[in-house]
């Protein structure tokens, strides 16, 4: 099975890794244009224009916007339709990754200075967040929960699910996903033409103050350019996962955390980093034995081959180093004591500890969230969480003699930037001396 081999002692190591690490975003900009054509579209004409998309690209015979839209007893239906063990499964997930987040929640907190100013941090939730699911062959129920449920528990007062229905054919589980999270409303529009509505609104789609959700790239350009009239998640890229192993776990575990990635997508990226060279070449044996029992081996096969890797570093230390300049969305510490290690780990989505934790644990029911930031964006940026639907506002209360306290600083610092209406305001509340 082809994947590229490298080794730190190579004198072009790092410019072999750059190159097989490097991610474009340039935009296309015929995509863009039409992303801005259909923005504009539903933003003067609204809902006719979603459904003149919505038949168009989704090739759907819908009258008026209505039709779009579906009852709590829609998703109710579909939750009782899945299997016994999906619906379960589902239940148990949900249970897990709402435990999880409830930790996450931000509360309020104040104090008073010495001079009697209150000053603290007020914390409430989005009214309105939009959670966009793809539609037809990729569907992620697993999305819908870790999308939804982070939104719920910080006390969101509506989530709003758009997902395409092509050919008018709904998504059962993705539905009783909905159904188990607790989501507000489903519309099945989709596309361009979702986030633009979500994030302008129509008179049938509630604009909302935020945006969160995997989509194609029409869906990532649209949230790029609706970005600052509503918040975004992120714009995410192709999935990826760096494995560290010191040589002591099962080959044949190693390959296939690898094709758990490298199954999602062309351009998806697999990396294991290894001091043994054995142990190496035993996990690319386990690869090309094991990639024809996958369903998607052909795009598996091409992840691997165009973006994948196997290197060979001097010891544990230098593949620390690797982590810390890669900063993978996925990581997995497969190795002894890796709790340990993880402490060496400043750059990271999230980190799977040893060799019992495999990364597609995290995807579907460990609890923690699967949306996670991807092309290294992790040196800055965190996962979807509970305080991506919270805001926090400032609270300040001076009392007499701490408004004249503070007034004192804020003039002169007022008078030094020329704004002298700032200064003057503060100086009417300055405290004057009694008379004699």
């Amino acid at each position: 099975m082809k994947t590229h081999r490298l080794a730190t002692t190579e004198a072009d190591f790092d410019a072999r890794l750059a190159a097989l690490t490097a991610w474009s975003e340039e935009r296309d900009a015929e995509v863009a244009t039409r992303v801005s054509e259909i923005i504009r579209a539903v933003r003067e004409r609204g809902d006719e224009a979603l459904v003149e998309y919505t038949n168009r690209f989704d090739r759907r015979n819908v009258q008026h916007a209505s039709e779009l839209v579906l009852g709590k007893e829609v998703l109710q239906a579909a939750l009782a339709r899945i299997p016994q063990a999906h619906r379960e499964a589902l239940e148990m997930a949900a249970e897990r990754v709402r435990e999880y987040h409830s930790r996450q929640r931000q509360e309020s907190w104040q104090y008073h200075d010495e001079d009697g100013t209150l000053l603290g941090q007020q914390v409430t939730p989005l009214d309105r967040a939009g959670l966009y699911v793809p539609g037809g062959k990729a569907a992620y129920p697993s999305s819908v929960l870790m999308n939804a449920l982070p939104a719920k528990v910080a006390g969101v007062g509506e989530v709003v699910l758009v997902s395409p229905a092509p050919d008018g054919v709904l998504n059962d589980t993705v539905l009783a996903a909905a159904a188990v999270a607790g989501v507000d409303r489903v519309i099945t529009v989709g596309g361009a033409q979702a986030v633009a509505a979500l994030a302008w609104g129509t008179d049938t789609v509630p604009a909302v103050d935020k945006i969160v959700g995997p989509g194609n790239i029409y869906v990532a350009e649209a949230k790029r350019q609706v970005f600052g009239k509503v918040g975004i998640d992120m714009i995410a890229g192709p999935s990826e996962i760096l494995v560290v192993c010191d040589g002591k776990t099962d080959p044949d575990w190693i390959a296939m955390d690898l094709f758990s990635q490298a199954e999602h997508d062309e351009e998806a990226q697999a990396i294991l980093v290894s001091p043994d060279a054995d142990f190496l070449d035993q996990v690319a044996a386990s690869m090309a034995r094991l990639v024809p029992t996958l369903e998607r081996e052909d795009i598996v096969r091409t992840s691997m081959a165009n973006r994948g890797a196997l290197i060979l570093a001097r010891d544990l230390d230098e593949c620390m180093v690797l982590v810390n300049r890669l900063a993978p969305e996925h990581l997995e510490l497969s190795m002894d004591d890796a709790e340990q290690w993880a402490k060496k780990v400043r750059h990271a989505g999230a980190i799977f500890l040893g060799r019992h934790t495999p990364e597609a644990l995290g995807d579907y029911c460990a609890g923690p969230n699967h949306v996670l930031p991807t092309s290294a964006t992790a040196r800055f940026s965190s996962p979807l969480g509970v305080y991506d639907f919270q805001k926090r506002s400032s609270l300040i209360g001076c009392t007499p003699a701490g408004a004249s306290r503070l007034a004192s600083i804020a003039s002169p610092l007022a008078r030094s930037e020329s704004l002298t209406a700032h200064a003057r305001s503060a100086e009417y509340r300055i405290l004057k001396a009694p008379e004699a």
